[in-house]
């Protein structure tokens, strides 16, 4: 009997591995299907992310490259990010297939839920750098201490720069769904959010200056959201701790 129950676990496993390797080998599938079609654009997409930056980098209104490769190299990233993302929807539902299977009712709409939202708020991150932290930053930085010296800014550095603040302005806009996945974990509730309130602004300002560019306006532009988002939480926790009580 044990070796019969044995002989099923390890029939298990290695369902489970089959399973894993068609998961992964489909998902990169995917990615690369984005990364050959993004290739195309490859030209447009740059121009997006350019764009921010255009106006304050003088007559020539361009970046610089410092190697012949630098400019082929920038666009090959380019692209396997925005296939990356662009293909989101289909890769991740690929992974929900696998995960799915092993979870209850209530944790799949959990899951559904906490996949959406947090696209959303990582969204709103993004767009919000984009569209008003990135000129503001570049305007100041750019223009500082007059006309006469001029930037030259190599595509490798801007690139970098750009893709690093903005997937941590959209990760920092997730804080408030996790301090919601901490309260349904009975970790925290609303009270202690509001007593670690000063606390929490303070990490929130060294945050904002660790991941803005440095200076006092773009820091400020974090902090201030970051702000408005824990307030919204400590709404939110209070909203699941009552219904969570009124159906205890």
């Amino acid at each position: 009997m044990d070796q019969a129950m044995n002989q099923t676990g390890e029939q298990s496993l290695v369902e489970h591995l089959i399973d894993l390797k068609k998961c992964i080998i489909r998902t990169l599938l995917i990615i690369f299907v984005g990364f050959c079609i993004s290739i195309y654009f490859s030209d447009k997409i740059f121009d997006l992310i350019r764009a921010p930056i255009v106006p304050y980098l003088g007559d020539s209104g361009g970046l610089v490259f410092t190697a012949p490769i630098d400019k082929f190299m920038a666009h090959l990233k380019v692209s396997f990010l925005a296939g990356t993302i662009v293909t989101s929807p289909f890769w991740l539902y690929q992974l929900w297939l696998f995960i799915a299977p092993g979870l209850y009712k209530n944790e799949k709409k959990a899951g559904v839920t906490f996949i959406f939202f947090g696209t959303i708020l990582f969204l709103l991150g993004v767009l919000f750098v984009y569209k008003i932290v990135y000129p503001m930053a570049f305007k100041y930085l750019l223009t500082f201490g007059g006309q006469i010296d001029k930037p030259m800014i190599t595509i490798s550095e801007y690139l970098g720069f750009f893709i690093t603040t903005t997937l941590m302005f959209g990760a920092a806009f997730e804080m408030p769904l996790i301090l919601v996945v901490l309260a349904m974990l009975g970790l925290i509730d609303d009270q202690f959010l509001r007593t670690k309130r000063r606390m929490a602004i303070m990490i929130m300002a060294v945050l904002a200056a660790v991941i803005t560019p440095p200076d006092a306006i773009s820091m400020l532009s974090m902090l201030g959201p970051l702000i408005f988002l824990y307030e919204v939480s400590i709404w939110v926790v209070r909203w699941l701790g009552r219904k969570q009580a009124s159906t205890s």
